[in-house]
C-alpha cells in the first residue's frame, strides 16, 4: 500500500493499514510529517503553521492503538483550562471552561443564572448531537445519499439538527456574547452561523464540552507522533519525495512514481494530497450537479515578541463589535473584515520551550476570502493589512505590541496558493448542504478500482478530528477490497 502524503490524515491511515496487516510506504513531499500541521523554525522560535486547536484527542488514541501504543507512549497533552478566553468589543470577557460547573459559573457571573440555565441546556443538546452524529454521519462511510437513511436521521431532525446554527443556540441563550462563542466554529466549515446547518453545533461541542489540549512541544508533535509509531511497526516513511505523477493499466493505478523517476509499485493507493491534486493526479475531472464552493481563508501573523500580555490566554478569540457583516464581507463581498474578529494563540503560554528564553510566540488568525470569492492583491495588501491587524489588537488591549515585535512571518491566501491549496485556502470545500455527508466527494473515484481518497477535501471534512478520522475510513475501504485482516 503507498499512501500519498504523510499529514494526520495519510499518517492515520498508515496506522489503520499497519494495524491490518498490510505493508505501506508513505511518502511525503516535505522534509518532515504533519502536512497542514506545517512547521517553522524562526530565530529560535518553534512556530506551527497549521491548526493550533487540538479536540479529541481519543481519535489520535485510536490510530495508535492500531498498532498496540497509546497517546502516553509519545505525546504529553496538556488539558487547556480555560480552553478559549472570549472578548467583546464591549471591554468584556468570558472564559471558556469545558468543565461542566465551572462553565456554568463562568456563565452566570456575566451573564447571570437564566444564562447559565441555558447554557447547561444548550450544553445537554450539544452532547447529544455529538453522540447521534459521532455514531452515523461523521464516523461513518457513504457509498451513495441513500446511506444517508438511517434511525438517527430522524433523531438527529427531531433534535432539529436541519434547521440553521444560530437561531439553534439562540434557543438555549439569550446573551449575544454567548451565542458568539457557540456559533463561531461554523466559520471552520466555510458557512456563517445564520446559514450553517445545526448539525454544526457538533464542532462547539468539541471546543466547548470535550475538552481543549496541547501538545507539548508543539502541534508539529502530532504528526512526529504518527510517523514514528508508523516506522516503529514496520511501515516506511519517505521525506523530500514529491509524486509527479500515477501509473495506470486500465482501473488499476500500478505505480506511484516520484519527481526523480522512482517507481514505487502499489497493490493499492491512497491519496491526501488537495483533492483538486488528487483528481489531476488520477486523471478525473468530477461530474457534480452543483458547482464546488470552498470555504473562506485565513490570514496568519506569525510573531515572536519580547513580551506578552496577562489578557491573553493560550487561546483567545478576539471578537469585533460587527458579527453578521464580518461573514457578508469574507464569504460573500471578498473583502477583508473591516471590523475583524481574530483568534490569538500563544502556545508558548503553555510550552515556554517554543521561543527563546524571555521571549513569546503569538498566532494571530484573521479569516479572509479565498482568491475565488475576492480580487485582493495579497503580495501587495498582505503588510498593509499586517500592520492593520496589529493596529487592531494594539487597539484591543495589546499595547505596544508592534514594538515588541522580534521576528516575524506573514501567510496570506496567496501564500496558501503557492502551496498548491485551491483558490488559496487551507479549510478546502465549504460544509454546505450539498457538500456535507453523503453528498461530499466520497473517498472513492469514480473510473479508479484500487485508489482511496483521504483529508480535508472529502468525507467527513474540514477539521483535525475529521481528518484523523479520514484516514481511518480511507484504511477501512483499502481493507475492505483486499480481503480482511490478514
Amino acid at each position: 500500500m503507498v499512501v500519498v502524503g504523510a499529514g494526520l490524515s495519510g499518517l492515520a491511515c498508515a496506522l489503520h493499514l499497519l494495524g491490518a496487516g498490510r505493508e505501506v510506504t508513505v511518502v511525503e513531499r516535505e522534509p518532515y510529517p504533519g502536512g497542514r500541521a506545517g512547521r517553522l523554525d524562526l530565530d529560535g522560535f518553534q512556530i506551527d503553521t497549521g491548526p493550533t486547536v487540538l479536540t479529541m484527542p481519543e481519535l489520535l488514541d485510536e490510530a495508535l492503538g492500531a498498532v498496540g501504543e497509546t497517546v502516553a507512549d509519545r505525546l504529553d497533552l496538556v488539558p487547556l483550562s480555560p480552553a478559549y478566553r472570549a472578548s467583546f468589543a464591549d471591554g468584556s470577557s468570558i472564559d471558556v471552561y469545558t468543565e461542566r460547573e465551572a462553565m456554568a459559573a463562568e456563565v452566570a457571573r456575566v451573564a447571570g443564572r437564566r444564562e447559565a440555565d441555558g447554557y447547561l441546556k444548550l450544553r445537554d443538546w450539544l452532547t447529544r448531537l455529538y453522540r447521534v452524529e459521532m455514531r452515523s454521519f461523521i464516523d461513518a462511510q457513504f457509498d451513495s445519499p441513500l446511506d444517508l437513511v438511517r434511525p438517527d436521521l430522524l433523531r438527529l431532525a427531531a433534535m432539529g439538527g436541519f434547521g440553521r446554527l444560530a437561531p439553534a443556540v439562540g434557543r438555549h441563550v439569550r446573551d449575544e456574547r454567548l451565542r458568539r462563542i457557540f456559533s463561531f466554529q461554523s466559520l471552520y466549515a466555510g458557512v456563517a452561523p445564520e446559514s450553517a446547518l445545526a448539525a454544526y453545533a457538533v464542532i462547539a461541542y468539541m471546543d466547548t464540552v470535550a475538552g481543549v489540549h496541547f501538545p507539548k512541544g508543539g502541534m508539529r508533535a502530532l504528526g512526529e507522533a504518527l510517523a514514528g509509531a508508523v516506522v516503529k511497526a514496520g511501515g516506511t516513511v519517505r521525506y523530500g519525495d514529491a509524486v509527479a505523477r500515477l501509473e495506470r493499466a486500465g482501473t488499476r493505478v500500478t505505480a506511484v512514481v516520484t519527481g526523480e523517476g522512482e517507481r514505487l509499485a502499489c497493490d493499492q493507493v491512497v491519496l491526501t494530497t488537495d483533492l483538486s491534486a488528487a483528481h489531476r493526479l488520477l486523471g478525473h475531472t468530477p461530474r457534480r450537479p452543483v458547482a464546488t464552493r470552498y470555504s473562506p481563508s485565513a490570514v496568519v501573523l506569525h510573531l515572536g515578541t519580547d513580551r506578552t500580555w496577562e489578557r491573553l490566554g493560550h487561546h483567545t478569540i478576539s471578537f469585533g463589535g460587527a458579527w453578521k457583516r464580518t461573514f457578508d464581507e469574507i464569504i460573500r463581498r471578498g473583502r477583508t473584515m473591516s471590523d475583524p474578529s481574530l483568534l490569538v494563540t500563544q502556545p508558548s503560554h503553555t510550552d515556554p520551550a517554543l521561543a527563546p528564553e524571555g521571549r513569546h510566540l503569538l498566532y494571530v488568525l484573521a479569516p479572509a476570502p479565498n482568491l475565488a470569492a475576492g480580487g485582493i492583491d495579497w503580495d501587495r495588501e498582505g503588510p498593509r493589512y499586517r500592520d492593520h491587524l496589529v493596529e487592531v489588537l494594539e487597539q484591543r488591549g495589546l499595547d505596544g505590541l508592534d514594538a515588541s515585535v522580534r521576528t516575524e512571518h506573514l501567510v496570506t491566501p496567496a501564500d496558501w496558493a503557492r502551496q498548491g491549496l485551491t483558490h488559496g485556502t487551507p479549510f478546502s470545500l465549504a460544509h454546505t448542504f450539498a457538500q456535507t455527508g453523503p453528498f461530499r466527494p466520497r473517498n472513492t473515484v469514480p473510473g479508479t478500482s484500487n485508489a482511496v481518497l483521504a483529508g480535508c477535501g472529502t468525507t467527513p471534512g474540514v477539521g483535525l478530528p475529521t481528518v484523523l478520522i479520514s484516514g481511518k475510513l480511507a484504511a477501512a475501504k483499502v481493507v475492505q477490497r483486499t480481503g480482511g485482516r490478514r
